[in-house]
């Protein structure tokens, strides 16, 4: 058991230090021996977590996703309405990602464009695994009476693809703008959306 919680954590330390390095060099400059430094462990001991930079990059985009989801639940499952749920959780996971990739000195597009294939095809189960979510919490607010008759999964798909407009892919640092700006271009666009959900 010892033995899986240190492999745990030195696999946690290596996504910390991938986003460390990601912030300072980008990703086509990092290189797997410049992470075994910044984590104090050997090159070989990183190949037994990781097979490639590739799979590590992968691993630290999946991270942050999983952490998002982890935040969306806690949401869905609040004792708010279900129009505050869905502008909360709008508004979440378009900042958590602005804030997971801000500080990174280098353009997002530098690891998107190296990741794009791969990158692709998980996309569509980050998508889909929020998706869920959303479409739970429409679906009991049109049970409830507070949203008007829609196909759940549809909507939800909806709010994300309306959404994903303001999401940091293929931007510079520069272009993603100021956090406040993103957070009013959300609350703004939460606001039209929801007015198409809301039952008058």
């Amino acid at each position: 058991m010892k033995t899986g919680v240190q492999s745990r954590e030195v696999r946690e330390a290596l996504l910390d230090a991938t986003d460390r390095l990601l912030a300072r060099s980008g990703y086509k400059k990092m290189t797997i021996d410049e992470l075994a430094s910044e984590v104090g462990i050997g090159k070989g001991s990183v190949y037994l977590h990781f097979t490639s930079k590739e799979e590590i990059a992968l691993s630290h985009i999946d991270r942050i996703i999983e952490r998002l989801t982890v935040e969306l639940k806690k949401i869905e499952k609040g004792e708010i309405s279900a129009a505050e749920k869905i502008r909360k959780m709008l508004k979440l996971r378009v900042l958590f990602r602005f804030d997971s990739v801000q500080h990174y000195t280098q353009s997002i597009n530098d690891l998107l464009s190296a990741l794009r294939p791969s990158l692709l095809a998980r996309r569509k189960g980050y998508f889909d695994s929020e998706a869920a979510i959303f479409a739970a919490v429409i679906e009991n607010g049109v049970d409830d009476g507070e949203f008007s008759s829609f196909d759940p999964t549809a909507a939800a798909d909806a709010l994300l693809l309306a959404t994903n407009s303001l999401l940091p892919f293929s931007l510079t640092t520069k272009e993603l703008g100021e956090r406040a700006e993103i957070e009013e271009k959300t609350a703004r666009l939460s606001e039209m959306l929801l007015n198409g959900l809301i039952l008058r």
